[in-house]
This record gives C-alpha cells, sequence and structure tokens, in this order.
C-alpha cells in the first residue's frame, strides 16, 4: 500500500534550515538531531571519504581540520550565473543546483522517515527580495530555488514570503483588528508584514524586504576590524620604480563574505598574497593573508567573527575575535561600541525597511501596535533598538525566532494529501 502524499513546509535558510508538516492540527517540526529542529545549511566535501557532508557534521569537519571543501550561505547564489557554473569536486563537475539539490533531498528524507507518509509536495519560504526590489536577479533567483527543490525529488512546489508565514504562527492577536509587523531578520536577508488581527487569522497589508542580514553583519564586522590585521590598508611599495600605494581591497572583501571564500583558495590567489607580503611595508600582516589562503582558514575566521559578534552583543565586557589560527595569541578586542560602529550602517537601512513597508501599506508608525522579531539575526540588539526607535509606542516581543517560519509553512501548508 502506498504512503500517503503530504505537503511539506520548509524554510531553506542562509544560515539554517528547518521544516514541518501539519499533525493533529499541529505543526510538528523535523528534528534533525535529538534537540534540534533546525540544520545548518552548511557543505563540507571530504576529500578522504569521497562524500558531501551537510549540517553539524559538515562544520565539524572544518572544525577537525578535515581535508576538503566547506561552503555556506548557498542560497545567496541563487540568481546569479554562479549557480550554474560546473565546478569539479569530488571528481564530479556539479553546479550550486547539484549541491543544494542533494540538501533539499536529505531534509525531505528524513522528514519522510520521521512522518511515515511521502512529501512530494512542497511550501517553501522565501524571502521577500532575494536580491532588490526591481533587481533583474529576482525572478532568476526563484526559478533557481524551484530548480533545486524539482531535482530533489519533489514534484509541485509553491512559495511563500517568509515574513508572511511567520505572520501565520504568530496567530492572531489578542486584540481584532489590531496591526502588528513581523521583523524577519535571517542570515541573507531582512524583511518585514505588516498584518492585520482578526477573528480568523490574519490579513496581510504589506510585504517588503531589503538583503541585508547576518551574513552581512559578519562581512562588516570582518572588514572593519579583522581585515586590518591581515593587511588591508596597508602600504605597498612599487615593484618597479618609487613610490606606493596601498593593497586592493577585492581580496580583503571577498574573505569577509561567506559565500565568497572557497572561491578564493586558488594559485593565483595565494602568488598574488605572497607578491603582497613581499612588497609590503608591514609584511607580516600580509604574511597573515598568505597563511589564510595557504592553509584554506577562510571559513575558520569567519566563524571566529561571528563568535565575537555574540559574544560583543551578548554584553561581555572582554568580547574578542580570536584570530589564534592564524597566529598564537592573536586576538581582535570588539567592544560594544565598535561593534554598533560597524553595524550602524545596516541600521539605518533596516529602518528604512521598515518605513517602506508602512509605505506600502498606507499607514502611520503609531498604527502598528505589535512588533514581533523571528529570525537568529533579529537577536542583535542593534535590530530591536533600530525598531523600537520606529514604533515607540508598540509591544514588543520575540517570537520562535528559529522556527516561527517553519511552523507558519507548516500550518500553511496544510493539505488532505492523496
Amino acid at each position: 500500500m502506498a504512503r500517503r502524499s503530504l505537503r511539506l513546509g520548509v524554510d531553506f535558510g542562509t544560515s539554517n534550515t528547518a521544516a514541518g508538516y501539519l499533525c493533529d492540527d499541529r505543526p510538528r517540526l523535523i528534528p534533525f538531531a535529538p534537540g534540534q529542529t533546525t540544520i545548518p545549511t552548511t557543505f563540507f566535501f571530504d576529500y578522504d571519504a569521497r562524500r558531501m557532508l551537510i549540517g553539524e557534521p559538515a562544520n565539524q569537519a572544518l572544525l577537525d581540520g578535515v581535508e576538503g571543501r566547506f561552503m555556506r550561505a548557498l542560497k545567496r547564489v541563487l540568481g546569479t550565473g554562479l549557480m550554474h557554473e560546473h565546478r569539479q569536486i569530488l571528481n564530479e563537475r556539479v553546479t550550486f543546483v547539484d549541491i543544494i539539490s542533494r540538501f533539499l533531498a536529505e531534509v525531505k528524507a528524513r522528514a519522510e522517515a520521521e512522518a511515515g507518509v511521502s512529501f512530494d509536495r512542497v511550501l517553501s519560504g522565501r524571502p521577500v527580495v532575494f536580491h532588490g526590489t526591481g533587481d533583474p536577479r529576482e525572478d532568476a533567483a526563484e526559478a533557481d530555488l524551484r530548480a533545486c527543490y524539482l531535482a530533489a525529488g519533489f514534484r509541485e512546489v509553491e512559495f511563500m514570503p517568509e515574513p508572511q508565514a511567520a505572520a501565520i504562527a504568530s496567530g492572531a492577536l489578542e486584540q481584532p483588528g489590531s496591526i502588528g509587523l513581523i521583523v524577519d531578520v535571517g542570515g541573507g536577508t531582512s524583511d518585514f508584514s505588516l498584518f492585520q488581527s482578526g477573528r480568523d487569522g490574519i490579513t496581510i497589508l504589506a510585504n517588503h524586504g531589503v538583503r541585508i542580514g547576518g551574513t552581512d553583519f559578519d562581512r562588516s564586522i570582518s572588514i572593519d576590524r579583522v581585515m586590518p590585521h591581515l593587511g588591508k590598508g596597508t602600504e605597498l611599495r612599487k615593484a618597479m620604480g618609487p613610490g606606493s600605494s596601498p593593497a586592493p581591497n577585492a581580496i580583503f572583501n571577498d574573505l569577509a563574505t561567506w559565500e565568497k571564500i572557497s572561491f578564493l583558495y586558488t594559485p593565483q590567489n595565494r602568488r598574488l598574497a605572497a607578491e603582497m607580503a613581499r612588497l609590503a611595508h608591514e609584511p607580516e600582516k600580509l604574511a597573515r593573508l598568505a597563511k589564510v589562503l595557504e592553509d584554506e582558514l577562510g571559513h575558520d575566521l569567519s566563524f571566529a567573527v561571528e563568535r565575537g559578534k555574540i559574544a560583543a552583543n551578548g554584553g561581555e565586557e572582554m568580547a574578542s575575535i580570536s584570530l589564534a589560527e592564524i597566529e598564537r595569541g592573536l586576538a581582535v578586542p570588539l567592544s560594544a561600541e565598535a561593534l554598533a560602529d560597524s553595524l550602524a550602517r545596516h541600521a539605518d537601512a533596516l529602518a528604512e525597511g521598515a518605513r517602506e513597508t508602512l509605505k506600502l501599506a498606507n499607514l502611520e508608525a503609531a498604527r502598528v501596535e505589535n512588533v514581533v522579531y523571528v529570525g537568529g539575526s533579529s537577536l542583535m540588539s542593534m535590530v530591536s533598538q533600530t525598531m523600537k526607535e520606529q514604533f515607540p509606542h508598540a509591544v514588543h516581543s520575540f517570537s520562535e525566532v528559529f522556527t516561527a517560519v517553519a511552523d507558519g509553512l507548516a500550518i500553511a501548508a496544510r493539505d488532505t494529501g492523496a
């Protein structure tokens, strides 16, 4: 007898992924490990074992120094030309569509094993914007994600804006007619949904999004605080003749960008770093860059930045970014003030995103009675501080920040099946 086929709700995130379905009229999230209803959206290609690892095993392989290639934040590649470029990994020519689809196929398999049913249809979350309003890559990004789901074995794919799913999960507000705002700050995007509560659920008044998330926070901190210790801004003597010029920024910017790190480990870039170290007025700094490229420590560096960010945000007085993997004893202090300074431009963009959402709904800020935060990066104090300035009279609260979108997708995926 064939198993029943239901719809699965999937929140494929830049940093983490969650999935769920409706069981006894309640969202049931898939456990990916004991006590864990999310899985890191990470990939590791183990050169010795000749296999791809995902999630925590991928992270652990990186931390253990296993020889291979690590990838993270591939959601940000959707819609770009990189998605369909073939690259040689583990003696196989693959595209990012292939890589992401294998991750989603594993999510599907684990969900089916947990639920005892087939999930041939999926309701996937998507950011309100992948790249930006009016960006020609928008349609391509959704088409790429659809292609990944189809290649993973789903035969029907539908999408719902992620903040809209979070609004569904929040349920009706206590007072019918009340207006709420979902602020969903994830790893790659920040999305807003204005909704009005009713006796039978919610009505979406406006959706809006900006391409800013936790990986952008990490990037800004890394460029401002870490990259100067690797030679950013250092003067290089000219190879021929007198004078000097600053080290080119491109390699530092890419090293601070999660989704670009794995492309940096080329002979050309290693030669460039060695040549810059030879010409530098401060060669010890460029020698650190050369070591990062030679030993492929870029992702270790980014994880260190992320840990420092979390510590500084949590109020640790002596928070720092440890660079011990690069040089014994090397650490960069990260005070609350330094953190705020690096994130200031993102705070401005979030404030503008909230104002634009109000404009789309033709509402004044004073009409918003509740602001609900979801997404792991909404835990950054800068986010709530910025929103409290925009909505000083609203009640501000945190939902299930890591799983609210998946909960809402599971509810919205309600389906009698066949």
